[in-house]
């Protein structure tokens, strides 16, 4: 049984048991998060799409972790100018484990 669902503005195939990664979400880890838009569902062959989603449908979902990505660099130059600018980012992710999908 999987379930695509909405988690942070993003469309993502969930799993009961799986667990990933998303944007960060303002949850303490620990806590339980319920993600109400649920726009497919797939029960052993037989497939629930919604218009956009799909009602009483939902994921239950546990927060692991709060962790950061790899640092990207950014550097800008501009030749012969004497610009040069170098800067890093690093992303929040939230790690989540997928408890249960309810229909």
């Amino acid at each position: 049984m999987y379930a695509i669902a909405n988690i942070a503005g993003k469309q993502v195939k969930v799993e009961a048991g799986k667990k990933f990664y998303v944007d960060l979400l303002h949850h303490s880890p620990g806590s339980e998060v319920s993600f109400e838009e649920v726009m497919l569902l797939d029960n052993d062959g037989t497939i629930s799409l919604g218009k956009p989603f799909i009602p009483g449908a939902s994921v239950k979902a546990t927060v692991v972790a709060q962790v950061k990505g790899p640092t990207i660099i950014v550097f800008k130059k501009k030749r012969r100018k004497g610009y040069a600018k170098k800067n890093g980012h690093r992303q929040q992710y939230t790690q989540i484990q997928i408890d249960s999908i309810v229909m």
